[in-house]
């Protein structure tokens, strides 16, 4: 809504009714109407959209050579006058600042915070969207399954598509993870409940993406001078609470935001980090802890945190889903 195209994404997405998380068994152990919060907070609260098809609204709706594609940055300079770009082909180009949100392996982090890289999490994904599914699946509800150091979720999409994604404990870069198709992924989930060894059953192994789970811990900084870390390349998080590419598009109106209401760009920068370090920090962290608990492995703990999510009222759950929706855009 506040850069105008609000319409336009929500048509190229899905609106769910349900969030709900689920044991192995297919037994609810939270759930939140998502329709409730959308009526009382006048938004669209349980949203999806493949992210291609967002990259396309967004292109539609970007000045003609915008964007350039096909280089690659090596190295960043920046004096008293402006900053130089240099790419991979060897030319450069002169910009008076410069806004870095070249993700979480950020070549211009490491330039200025050499001593942060990405942590890993602990256990590794995969992820497929399939379409036309023929088995029965609740297309208004998006879905976590808990089990013992793995999980399954399940996201519909528009078009009749079905994003999924599934958690196991591993090793850092572990080949033999790597090297999993969708038969070993069965011998793991094959148990859980419906629909998901049919989901299983019908992802080719050309459809899967494979990546550890990686984050970085919250940074303190992120405006140097004429350039200033923006999305992952600031704040990278695990996708626990979905909010990657939504703190970066906060960043991005926030920051445009800003800039209009300031004369110096460098005192924008520092502004800008100012406003969003405590709000990223909040959520880095607090995804961190949720993908922690939701991959323990220990049965004790496993038995104590399904009864205690059974226990919480949907409260809690709402207050959480405030904060993600306060957000202030100036």
């Amino acid at each position: 809504m506040e850069i105008g195209i609000s319409d336009s994404v929500l048509l190229a997405g899905s609106i769910l009714k349900k969030v709900r998380i689920k044991d192995r068994s297919g037994k609810i152990l939270a759930e939140t109407d998502s329709e409730k919060i959308s009526e009382k907070y006048r938004t669209v609260n349980n949203f999806t959209i493949h992210r291609a098809d967002l990259h396309d609204v967004l292109l539609e709706n970007l000045s003609k050579d915008t964007l350039h594609l096909g280089r690659v940055c090596v190295d960043i300079l920046q004096n008293s006058v402006g900053v130089r770009i240099i790419f991979q082909d060897g030319t450069t180009h002169e910009a008076d600042y410069a806004i870095a949100c070249d993700g979480i392996h950020s070549l211009i982090r490491k330039k200025f915070l050499p001593e942060r890289h990405p942590r890993y999490s602990g256990y590794t994904c995969w992820r497929a969207v399939i379409d036309d599914t023929p088995f029965a699946v609740d297309m208004h509800e998006t879905s976590e399954t808990w089990g013992r150091g793995s999980r399954f979720g399940i996201a519909p999409l528009n078009q009749g598509r079905l994003y999924w994604f599934a958690c196991l404990n591993a090793k850092e870069n572990d080949p033999a993870m790597k090297a999993y198709g969708t038969k070993k992924l069965l011998a793991h989930f094959g148990r859980f409940h419906g629909p998901i060894p049919e989901i299983l059953k019908y992802t080719e192994d050309r459809q899967l993406i494979w990546n550890d789970i990686i984050d970085i811990k919250p940074l303190k900084k992120f405006a140097f001078g004429r350039i200033v870390l923006i999305g992952d390349a600031a704040h990278a998080t695990t996708p626990n609470m979905g909010q990657g590419a939504c703190l970066a598009i906060e960043d991005a109106v926030i920051l445009a935001n800003t800039i209009e209401s300031s004369q110096s760009v460098e005192e924008v920068f520092q502004l800008f980090e100012r406003k969003r370090i405590k709000r990223t920090t909040t959520i880095v962290n607090g995804s961190w802890r949720l993908g922690r608990i939701a991959q323990w492995e220990n049965p004790i703990l496993i038995k104590l945190r399904d009864s205690l999510l059974r226990l919480t009222p949907p409260s809690i759950a709402e207050n959480q889903i405030k904060f993600i929706m306060n957000v202030s855009l100036q």
